[in-house]
């Protein structure tokens, strides 16, 4: 199993910025499908973004497109999801997740194999 450390999570304000990071373990990385989800209190955990194993293919959340970018670096086992134009209903905890066995970014969380202990994002009004 791939361990993965999400870090890049705060507090700011309604319009603000922040950038996560996900560090995986492991020389296989470059091969993975990885994806951004999150969960709000009392809510379940939803997609936010994915990325197939080259970043050739995207895909994002109606909820967050045009806000939020999802890239990786393969070089260094990284996976990043840029967020601006942040709101409040963005607070969530979110999460990384590695799909080991398909290379493409599903948008389907029982798909993914490997998750990340999560990281808080608050959003003040």
């Amino acid at each position: 199993q791939v361990q993965l450390v999400e870090s890049g999570g705060g507090l700011v304000q309604a319009g603000g910025s922040l950038r996560l990071s996900c560090a995986a373990s492991g020389r296989a990385f470059s091969i993975y499908g990885m994806g951004w989800f999150r969960q709000a209190p009392g809510k379940e955990r939803e997609f936010v973004a994915a990325i197939n194993w080259s970043g050739s293919r995207i895909a994002y959340a109606d909820s967050v497109k045009g806000r939020f970018t999802i890239s990786r670096d393969n070089a260094k086992n990284t996976v990043f999801l840029e967020m601006n134009g942040l709101k409040a209903e963005d607070t969530a905890v979110y999460f990384c997740a590695a799909d080991r066995r398909r290379n493409w970014g599903t948008t389907l969380a029982d798909e993914y194999d490997s998750w990340g202990q999560g990281t808080q994002v608050t959003v003040s009004p």
